[in-house]
């Protein structure tokens, strides 16, 4: 199956089901939008936090491997 038309479905049905659900949601719609927003700030802090936790990890690893490089090059001297 081609990829572009899977990710075409998913996301059209990804639209319908965010539609469907605001229409019959029980609460006002600025009560869901607030929320909504609420969210994906949520999300994007935590998307932040994560992505800040793995560069420092790639920046130690880049260390570690400078450092082991480092006592390579005054072994082989």
């Amino acid at each position: 199956m081609n990829t572009v038309k899977v990710i075409l479905g998913t996301m059209t049905g990804l639209v319908l089901g965010v539609a469907v659900g605001i229409l019959f949601a029980p609460k006002k719609g600025s009560a869901t939008r607030k929320e909504i927003m609420d969210k994906g700030e949520d999300y994007v802090d935590e998307l932040k936090l994560k992505l800040n936790e793995f560069s420092d990890s790639i920046s130690e690893k880049i260390e570690a491997t400078q450092n082991n490089d480092k006592v390579i090059a005054k072994k082989t001297k």
